[in-house]
């Protein structure tokens, strides 16, 4: 029998709850970083048809969604760096018109960033709590998520993203595909972290 080693994306055949709603989030973050790999400033500005959407602009807004998904929403602190020295303000007007000003590097590391802030700040609150506990954001009568939506939330999010970037890449040069090929590690941002 040979042994097969599971690409670092894969999530867990028979985890815990936990494990698998990580898995699931770590399997789409790859799978998004790998469309979205390796491009200069036109690749990243590609859109289709009648659309504004970029794959820039996706990896800025999910580097934002990634930030404030792990800090405000789970404990309520504000966003802080990088985005405190920017004029966002909530907007993903803002979030999507400026990724055309920003550099592939600029890009790339914003998002590589976030996620590695990310899996951090779960880390940490996985720690004290488990997926039950309530996190800070709540709706306008005062009844607070917990961290299994939180999550659930972001799964949801990539997979959409994913499917735009699914679009966008084939677009740009033909790439198309699930997962990322065996062995596939990300173009790295210079004091970042790359899956596997």
């Amino acid at each position: 029998m040979t042994a097969y080693d599971d690409p670092p994306w894969e999530p867990p055949l028979a985890g815990s709850e936990t494990e698998h709603l990580i898995g699931a989030l770590d399997r789409l973050r790859a799978t998004f970083r790998w469309k979205a790999d390796d491009l200069d400033s036109a690749g990243l500005q590609t859109h289709i048809g009648a659309s504004s959407l970029t794959l820039g602009g996706l990896l800025k807004h999910l580097a934002v969604v990634e930030d404030e998904a792990l800090t405000s929403k789970l404990t309520g602190e504000p966003i802080g760096a990088p985005w405190d020295a920017t004029p966002w303000k909530g907007d993903d007007a803002w979030v999507f018109q400026s990724a055309a000003g920003d550099s592939p590097e600029r890009l790339y590391s914003l998002w590589d960033g976030a996620v590695e802030r990310s899996r951090t700040r779960l880390d940490t609150a996985l720690a004290r709590s488990g997926v039950e506990q309530l996190i800070d954001l709540a709706t306008p009568d005062g009844r607070h998520a917990s961290l299994r939506r939180l999550l659930c939330d972001l799964i949801e999010g990539y997979g959409r993203h994913t499917g735009h970037a699914d679009l966008l890449r084939e677009t740009v040069d033909g790439r198309f595909g699930e997962d990322p090929p065996l062995g596939w590690h990300p173009r790295a941002t210079p004091g970042h972290a790359t899956f596997g």
